[in-house]
């Protein structure tokens, strides 16, 4: 069985060296008592429920599954997820960074994303159940009524009942303006909703006593497209005026999905037959409020990524110091044993690297942009607010598409650091890969993610909020410009930084005669953003080895020697992504259909 250890060091060390994160909260109404002992003292108990409660019922639960009684369309998790839960409910988790107004703590959002890797470490699919609630909380605080935040919100802060997100149809993914499902209107305000919907994660189970399902349909007289899209609560079991529960809603588990990963997960087939359910926001803006939990799903699911490459590491590392095979080239590294263990071999260790690298360069990336979450949502200066969020816009989709990405390359290499063991369900590092796979699907696919850094968060404004983000990674080459220990990291960076600038007008450019180059380009072309972020962490995170490399904590010692192979032999790949880039369109498409 696979192991986890919370990495607190590394955590606390993004947190408040790198981050400075206590200062920069200070700042924000609401938390201006903050401190650094509360932020460790919480995320280390928060690792302690991670390891010990929901990462033993880990592997269990992926050979288990979830159980659909067809008669009732009742789902049964795994073992032991019911109880997990129930631990999880009671020691107040779910309201770690909810409002206070209805029952939350109101910690950071940073700190709650800190404690969302862990879980996402310790148990992926258990943690998919209370993360998509902190989707459907967001939207409903953006977006509802005050009467619609008075009756779910407690319950959906406490964790007494969970949220879902339902907008995939049979017949279509991302495509939302194909969608099918209906709303009729009724005399008290009310709307049956009628419809099927696929792919729907958490959509039923037995965690909770009641599932507030988040459903995107249209109205009898909507306009085509995803301008005609309204969105409406249905939940599991009707909720009376006081929050007690009523009656069964007719929204029902038709089937679930048999998946190649998550599968202590129920993804659910839910079928809609005159539900009724109440609007969020207004008729036909639906995607409005949605997006308020897409965006918030899919920063979600870069840290689930972000959870297993952690976690596949720490194993393959184990794993690698205690096998041994063969012997090293250059001679015996342990010759009093029959053979050396594998992490004296080269390849191994870049694996092992690789995967090291992209888990601190994803928690950097990670911690920053919900840093400047925080001061979107809590800033009182109208111009910090704005800027953090069109910052936070342009790294979402990097976070989804670059993090996922790398996590699936990472797991695929710790598993291959276990040779054939590595196939084997019992060591946990398939399960890890197979799990790793869907981040890069769901919640819009990496290929979309891409569109929407080029298309939508770059090109639409003429590079102007990627510039400013550019202008940051600028001002810190020119401080550090001098400084000779850093210039194995600034002067890539520096190199990267005008590559991009001068990628990006030349794709702007073709895609003035042809708008399908931002097609071709985009998936390359928001890996080198990726890469260039990550550059810009670790160059700052080297910086601040280099002044402590003499304090006699190996930490730093690890924390450069990392910085150093990720620009050595990670960073690199970009000028293959740039040449793959500048190929444009023309290899894609001078093929007839009719020869593929």
């Amino acid at each position: 069985m696979p192991q986890y250890t919370p990495p607190m060091r590394d955590m606390q060390f993004v947190m408040h060296e790198l981050l400075n994160v206590v200062d920069e909260l200070k700042m924000l109404p609401g938390h201006e008592d903050i401190d650094a002992d509360t932020i460790n003292a919480v995320l280390e108990e928060g690792g302690k429920f991670a390891a010990e409660v929901i990462a033993p019922i880990n592997l269990s639960g992926d050979a288990e599954g979830c159980t659909l009684d067809k008669a009732t369309h009742e789902v049964k998790a795994p073992k032991g997820f019911k109880e997990a839960y129930k631990q999880y409910v009671e020691g107040g988790w779910p309201a770690l960074s909810c409002d206070p107004t209805y029952g939350g703590q109101g910690l950071p959002h940073t700190v709650n994303q800190f404690f969302y890797e862990m879980l996402n470490s310790a148990n992926q699919a258990w943690t998919m159940y209370p993360g998509l609630s902190h989707g459907a909380y967001e939207a409903l605080h953006a977006h509802g009524t005050p009467e619609q935040k008075a009756l779910y919100l407690p319950k959906l802060t406490s964790g007494e009942w969970t949220g879902t997100m339902c907008l995939t149809e049979p017949h279509c993914g991302t495509d939302l303006g194909l969608l099918r499902t209906k709303a009729e209107p009724q005399p008290d305000g009310t709307y049956k909703i009628t419809g099927a919907k696929i792919f729907i994660s958490a959509g039923e189970h037995d965690l909770a006593d009641n599932i507030v399902h988040l459903v995107l349909a249209r109205l009898p007289d909507a306009p085509a497209g995803s301008k005609g899209i309204s969105l409406f609560i249905v939940p599991k079991f009707h909720v009376n005026a006081d929050g007690s529960l009523g009656g069964r809603n007719p929204i029902f588990c038709a089937g679930l999905e048999h998946k190649m990963g998550i599968h202590g997960n129920a993804t659910a087939q839910i079928v809609l037959e005159g539900a009724t359910g109440t609007m969020v926001g207004e008729p036909n803006k639906g995607l409005a409020a949605m997006f308020v939990m897409m965006n918030a799903a899919r920063l979600g699911v870069g840290n689930q990524s972000l959870g297993l490459t952690e976690v596949a590491y720490q194993n393959a590392v184990a794993y690698a110091k205690d096998r041994l095979q063969m012997r090293a080239l250059s001679g015996p590294k342990a010759p009093d044993k029959a053979a050396d263990p594998i992490i004296v071999h080269p390849d191994v260790r870049k694996m092992l690297l690789t995967a090291r690298a992209f888990a601190e360069g994803g928690r950097m990336l990670q911690g920053y942009t919900v840093l400047q979450l925080d001061k979107a949502l809590k800033s009182d200066d109208e111009d910090e607010r704005k800027e953090a969020d069109a910052e936070v816009a342009l790294l979402t989709p990097i976070i989804k598409a670059f993090i996922t990405d790398n996590g699936w390359l990472a797991t695929s290499h710790c598993l291959q650091v276990y040779g054939g063991h590595g196939f084997i369900h019992e060591w946990g590092m398939e399960q890890f890969v197979r799990d790793a796979r869907i981040n890069m699907i769901y919640e819009g696919t990496n290929t979309i993610q891409s569109l929407d850094l080029l298309g939508r968060k770059v090109l639409a404004n003429n590079g102007a909020t990627l510039k400013k983000f550019g202008k940051k990674i600028a001002a810190f080459i020119e401080e550090e410009g001098t400084n000779e220990a850093m210039q194995e990291f600034v002067n890539p960076l520096a190199d990267l930084g005008d590559k991009v600038n001068k990628l990006t007008q030349e794709i702007g450019m073709k895609a003035f005669g042809n708008p399908d180059e931002v097609g071709a380009a985009a998936v390359d072309y928001l890996r080198v953003v990726g890469h260039m972020c990550f550059a810009y962490f670790f160059a700052q995170a080297a910086k601040i080895a280099l002044a402590k490399k003499d304090s006699g904590d190996p930490f730093y010692t690890a924390k450069l020697a990392t910085a150093r192979f990720y620009f050595a032999k990670l960073l690199p790949e970009t000028a293959t992504l740039i040449r793959t880039c500048r190929a444009g369109l023309k290899p894609l498409m001078e093929m007839d259909e009719a020869l593929f």
